[in-house]
């Protein structure tokens, strides 16, 4: 694909786009929120009618264990001819797409997501609407900024635009919107994406104002949060969200962990994991469902303790043996639901011990809902605002803190991984929750070394080193200094160009070792160390490579890095903060889409000019078109470009410098 150079980030453009963005993810929300009327009409009630009602009122009787599988069916069958991408509760789908795929996620997703989360809902799947609006929106911010030309970092932006305004159009809460997609999916406060993100959740939440009114999601009565005269037990409800918020999460990729397991094809696995929630949801109903209503229950203190306990255990049991079999729905509702019931139940419980305490169930239940899932996502300040703005009462922002950041430090000390990146952690994709400026701290050694260097033996000649150094062989020429490594494959020492041209004036025979005139104190790295931590070894020890080893094996070679190396992270980077690629609709009008796969060549440059380079490969010589200024590249350099055919002409879309020619 075709890459155009660009005076840098289109703050105006990118705000436009997430205007457009941000008013489609509210009409998005709600006609996600219909089709779940519809199809839990249809599962539970067989009526043609959009009116949102829960199905704990069934009179389906036994058959009501049947329904969930029906629908767990039909979406094993989307995931299976359709995309797979619908699987799950979406956020973790999104983040991938950021970290993996420059933020590309498949136009298709938009439109089976939230039917196949509909779907799931509406025949008594026990998820929320939020995680699927997520990635729908998600994957519509993504669609629009494939469909423009834009920068990865542009895309990225936009994206993230159309998860929070989805997040917001769905609760009412647009400046958690902004947060989550901070959160969860940028990793960065800057003005070029808080502004596009502000635009679109406040056309969202606008949009849900027109259609869906002004109430919020769950009516909670004034309640006395009874601070700070309660700030004690806060402390408690704090340690026993931490631990449930591990708990879920552990108990949740167990019962993933079980399901890859079975013996069988997972096209059934939805339909398994629905037959378990019917059997629930038959002895307890209210576990069916999206449960907004149960959930405005207990804010309200509506229910007693007993039901407040089933609800805890069934509901969180339902949703793990549901999601955990790979069907299609989201966790914000459900965790919320189970949270706020444990809650209750704390409260009550203190109050039975203690009665002076004098407790409000519904307090609790609020407070627990933002903490249970803020510890879990790792999205801590996103959840304590989420929980502010659907009170909107100042009086529960202490607590809500206080408790937040206690589950947050407990979450933080059992889970290495959040329950939304522990997915992505085991496909090995590393994502990073601060707010890291500095690319080089994102990037392990082990992406960016190189592996099968060429190495020499200790017993080699300096003469004979120095020879395969001249031969031109581009694997000698590529690095500056050759690893020295015995016979049985332990890393002894390290030999420069330079310590083979002192070797030879002190010794013109050259028929020394190697190890002889090379360095045995060597400066090592770890395929897990980050690219600056390896950078900082380099410039601390006056080094421009370092063998990288095995952290148990320190003798095993398993890569070597130099500065070119660390220096290509910023490159990547640059290259995705400046790199606008054709969109769809310029490839159309330059008939681009005829274009050929891209390819890459590694060769040693013979010349470059404006408008050209030509790259020597093997015995051939290829003249590619080069549509963007190359600056720091010679003739005799050893470079890797990309390049794609279109219109008859070879487009090198980056030349990277591998070697310096001598």
């Amino acid at each position: 694909m075709a890459l155009q150079p660009t005076p840098g980030y289109r703050l105006g453009f990118v705000s436009f786009a997430a205007a457009v963005i941000g008013f489609t993810a509210g009409l998005i929300a709600f006609v996600l929120y219909n089709l779940i009327g519809l199809f839990t009409n249809l599962a539970f009630y067989h009526e043609c009618s959009f009116h949102f009602r829960s199905p704990e009122a069934n009179h389906l009787g036994p058959w009501v264990i049947v329904t969930p599988v029906v629908g767990g069916l039909i979406v094993g069958v989307m995931a299976k001819y359709g995309s797979d991408k619908i699987k799950g509760h979406g956020i973790p789908e999104a983040m991938e797409a950021v970290l993996k795929s420059d933020s590309r996620i498949e136009a298709k997703v938009a439109i089976l997501k939230p039917l196949s989360a509909a779907i799931a809902i509406g025949t008594g799947g026990p998820f929320g609407a939020e995680g699927p609006i997520i990635q729908t929106g998600g994957a519509f911010g993504s669609v629009v900024g494939q469909l423009l030309s834009t920068t990865a970092a542009e895309r990225k932006v936009l994206l993230a635009c159309g998860a929070g305004a989805g997040m917001a159009a769905t609760f009412n809460t647009p400046i958690a919107g902004v947060i989550v997609a901070i959160e969860l999916l940028l990793f960065e406060f800057r003005a070029r994406s808080f502004i596009p993100l502000v635009i679109a959740t406040t056309l969202a939440t606008s949009v849900h104002l027109m259609l869906l009114g002004r109430g919020a999601m769950f009516h909670m009565l004034p309640t006395d949060f009874d601070i700070p005269a309660g700030l004690p037990y806060y402390l408690l409800l704090g340690v026993v969200c931490g631990f449930a918020a591990v708990g879920f999460t552990k108990l949740l990729y167990l019962v993933e962990d079980q399901f890859d397991r079975l013996p069988i094809n997972e096209f059934w696995h939805p339909a398994i994991g629905a037959l378990g929630l019917g059997i629930i949801g038959y002895f307890v109903p209210r576990v069916l469902g999206v449960g907004y209503d149960t959930i405005s229950d207990i804010l309200n203190n509506n229910l007693a303790w007993k039901l407040l306990l089933l609800i805890a255990v069934f509901k969180s049991l339902a949703l793990v043996i549901s999601l955990g079999s790979g069907t299609s729905g989201g966790l914000l509702a459900p965790m919320f639901m189970a949270s706020a019931a444990l809650g209750g139940v704390c409260a009550l419980g203190i109050d039975y011990v203690v009665p002076s305490a004098g407790l409000a169930p519904g307090a609790f239940a609020l407070v627990a809902m933002g903490a249970v899932f803020g510890a879990a996502s790792r999205a801590t300040f996103a959840f304590i605002v989420f929980a502010f703005e659907l009170t909107r009462d100042y009086n529960s922002v202490l607590p809500l803190m206080l408790v937040c950041v206690i589950a947050d430090t407990i979450a933080i000390r059992f889970l290495p991984n959040s329950i939304m990146t522990e997915k992505l952690a085991r496909r090995g994709l590393e994502t990073h929750s601060e707010y890291e400026t500095n690319v080089m701290k994102q990037i392990k050694v082990s992406e960016i070394m190189a592996e099968g260097v060429v190495t020499v033996r200790p017993e080699e000649t300096v003469r004979s080193v120095a020879d395969r150094m001249a031969s031109g062989d581009p694997q000698f020429m590529r690095h500056r200094a050759l690893p020295i490594v015995s016979q049985d494959g332990r890393l002894v020492g390290i030999v420069t160009q330079g310590d083979v041209l002192r070797g030879l004036e002190e010794n013109p025979a050259g028929d020394l070792p190697v190890i002889e005139v090379g360095s045995r104190s060597l400066i090592v790295a770890r395929p897990d160390e980050s690219a600056f931590d390896a950078l900082t070894k380099m410039l601390m020890n006056n080094v421009g490579r370092l063998p990288v080893v095995d952290r148990k094996n320190p003798e095993k070679m398993v890569g070597y890095i130099n500065r070119a190396a660390v220096m290509a992270c910023w490159g990547q980077h640059l290259h995705q903060e400046s790199c606008r690629e054709a969109g769809w609709l310029q490839r159309l009008r330059t008939n681009g889409m005829q274009g050929g796969v891209p390819r890459t060549i590694e060769g040693s440059v013979v010349e470059v000019g404006a408008g050209h380079l030509k790259v020597r490969v093997e015995d051939a010589v290829e003249d590619l078109a080069v549509d963007f200024a190359i600056v720091g590249i010679r003739p005799g350099d050893h470079v890797r470009v990309s390049f794609q055919e279109l219109d008859g002409r070879r487009v090198a879309q980056r030349v990277e410098e591998l070697a310096r020619g001598q």
